[in-house]
């Protein structure tokens, strides 16, 4: 039997642990808000699609939205056309607050954890990679219509969807969402003209394509440690700030 292949967004929706409640739901929409996947001013589906998305009660579903009103992560419109809509927050200002409150160790630390989780997810999409999903991360690289922290994001949960791995995917999306917005900050000092986002991952894909698995790993840990390199300085900023 072969197996299921999974889109990056599709993460997002996949039904939940059947123990999981409400908090779950939040979690699991605050990251894909957080992440990029849902986008500023895009409607939810209904609350009884997210329910049977989710594998969940309309209830819970219904205390999940609440919660998400209360973040101002999600406003609802009534009458014709209303429904449940993304707020999504701030890029400026949320990377400036997180990043203060961080020490030094912390972000090398998670980093270093994430960086784990991506090279690995590199490998494995190395090894089971078809034409397709090549394609798919090529095109992934290639959106420039929004902005840059997002497509990084998109990117690496896409190639942990080739990894085919749903536990890999849904470590990507945490640490993603705990680091992702910080890692790859629009809100960097200038004049790093050594970083090129895009050529690092026509690298990485072209390892994967390649079934390259060791190269598509080290090639995704170097990628990490320049972007950590780029948010040490800005963290050192804002403290002499």
């Amino acid at each position: 039997m072969g197996t299921e292949r999974t889109s990056a967004r599709s993460v997002v929706f996949a039904p939940l642990d059947p123990h999981s409640r409400a908090e779950t739901v939040v979690r699991r929409l605050t990251d894909a808000i957080t992440f990029g996947l849902l986008t500023d001013a895009e409607q939810l589906p209904s609350e009884a699609d997210l329910a049977a998305q989710f594998g969940v009660s309309r209830v819970t579903v219904r205390e999940a939205l609440v919660a998400l009103r209360q973040q101002n992560l999600v406003e609802t419109r009534r009458g014709r056309g209303g429904g449940s809509f993304v707020r999504a927050p701030a890029v400026r200002d949320e990377v400036n607050t997180r990043l203060t409150e961080l020490s030094l160790p912390t972000v090398r630390d998670t980093a270093d954890h994430y960086a784990a989780i991506a090279g690995t997810a590199a490998r494995l999409a190395a090894q089971r990679a078809d034409a397709a999903d090549i394609l798919r991360i090529e095109e992934v690289d290639a959106d420039t219509s929004g902005p840059l922290h997002r497509m990084e994001r998109a990117y690496h949960l896409e190639v942990a969807a080739v990894a085919q791995s749903a536990r890999l995917a849904r470590e990507e999306v945490r640490f993603a969402t705990e680091l992702g917005t910080l890692l790859w900050s629009p809100v960097l000092p200038g004049g790093d003209c050594a970083y090129d986002p895009h050529a690092d991952h026509r690298a990485i894909t072209a390892a994967i394509a390649a079934g390259d698995g060791d190269l598509a790993r080290k090639l995704t840990e170097d990628h990490l440690e320049r972007a950590v390199d780029r948010l040490v300085n800005l963290h050192l900023t804002l403290i002499e700030q």
